[in-house]
């Protein structure tokens, strides 16, 4: 059933354009997805992140994103936002 799914979403994703709303939609779903996941990392983590303050993890929360605002990229915020994280979990 799983596979047959996927083969329909092939089929159907082929021949949509990227401005059809459909398409516009489900990308607005797995976005909003996304950002539910981060935060309830940041907020409610489980395992070794729980063991970080909550302000460490805002402080690498916060790092990363400015990151990105001024350079973009993936690799640049990615290692700002665990620098940030380390050090705010040093001085938190």
């Amino acid at each position: 059933a799983c596979a047959g799914m996927r083969g329909a979403g092939l089929l159907v994703a082929g021949r949509l354009s990227p401005d059809h709303p459909f398409v516009r939609w489900a990308a607005s779903v797995s976005l909003a997805t996304l950002a539910a996941f981060v935060t309830l990392a940041v907020v409610a983590p489980t395992g070794a992140l729980a063991l970080i303050p909550l302000s460490g993890r805002l402080l690498g929360l916060g790092a990363a994103l400015a990151v990105l605002a001024s350079c973009g990229g993936l690799l640049a915020p990615l290692r700002a936002g665990l620098g940030g994280t380390l050090l705010g979990s040093v001085l938190g």
